[in-house]
């Protein structure tokens, strides 16, 4: 028996209006997959939709102010008590996705290490010799099996450094209290010519609403531009728009033509997880959605 319902598809496929209406027949609450919807002040640009959730709880929306660093570590974390809180009050979690590598993370326990150059920890090693070097290593990973590592003063800084990083986000992984998690996914289906136009209007919509004034406001409030890149395709390219990197209408159809090529690579992340063994249960975007998410959910109900 499930106890996390998964609302999967593509960018513009309907996630957020599917789990709204899930949450009011199952008396369920949402839980955001999204990694930037996290981000006070980037609504239009994250495809937050608050509108649309009228009296269902959500979760994981506006936590953190756009110039905080917050981790899929965080996201685990926050995710976590906010599940637990959810079962606690006899409410089905329902997590509507999203990014991919996010809703792993809690789906499937999803342990990975990103560990930076450090160059205070390089300084440091800079003081020993070769054979204390290695002994620090083989202490950190008595497993070593890449003698290579062993051998090459620079690749024993990196080896070590991936050791440490790899050390600490055990510990960290230990702060967290992780329930049990038992998903059940339901993934939204359009025809690639649909989803395009769907796309679009979106887009045009959310211009219309002042996307480019949210993305100013962000500015104004000390956001630089080099953190917009990294916030995703909408908030990159208006920032290049406002930086007079692009024109109105070069803008608008890079973002269109990039937010298509996004949706294309959020279809392989889905084939790659039916590869992985999860079972997607698939629903036609242009019938009933409820009706067919009911329908498969009643078949998973034990």
């Amino acid at each position: 028996m499930f106890n996390l319902l998964i609302i999967a598809g593509a960018t513009a496929s309907g996630k957020t209006h599917l789990g709204v209406q899930l949450a009011q027949q199952l008396q369920g609450e949402i839980l955001s997959g999204d990694s930037r919807q996290v981000y006070r002040g980037m609504d239009l640009g994250t495809g937050k939709d608050l509108h649309e959730y009228g009296a269902v709880p959500y979760h994981l929306i506006d936590l953190v102010d756009p110039g905080t660093e917050y981790s899929v570590f965080d996201y685990q974390r926050d995710f976590y008590k906010a599940f637990d809180e959810i079962q606690q009050r006899k409410m089905l979690p329902i997590l509507v996705g999203g990014s991919s590598l996010y809703i792993d993370a809690v789906a499937r326990d999803y342990q990975f290490v990103t560990v930076e150059e450090d160059p205070e920890l390089r300084q440091q090693l800079d003081q020993l010799g070769l054979e204390q070097l290695r002994s620090k290593l083989l202490q950190l990973k008595p497993d070593q099996h890449n003698t290579t590592d062993l051998i090459d003063r620079q690749r024993l800084y990196r080896a070590i450094e991936i050791a440490l990083g790899e050390q600490k986000a055990k510990e960290e992984q230990k702060s967290i209290i992780k329930p049990e998690v038992k998903p059940l996914y339901i993934g939204i289906r359009w025809d690639r010519p649909v989803l395009r136009k769907r796309i679009e209007q979106r887009l045009k919509q959310r211009f219309e609403l002042g996307m480019i004034d949210e993305v100013e406001n962000l500015l104004q409030q000390g956001v630089s531009h080099e953190s917009l890149e990294l916030k995703g395709l909408e908030y990159r390219f208006i920032s290049q728009h406002l930086r007079g990197q692009l024109n109105y209408n070069d803008m608008y159809q890079k973002l269109r033509s990039a937010i298509n090529q996004f949706a294309k690579r959020q279809d392989t992340a889905f084939r790659r997880w039916e590869r992985q063994g999860i079972a997607i249960n698939w629903v036609e975007g242009d019938g009933d959605t409820l009706s067919q998410s009911l329908e498969v959910i009643k078949q998973h109900v034990s």
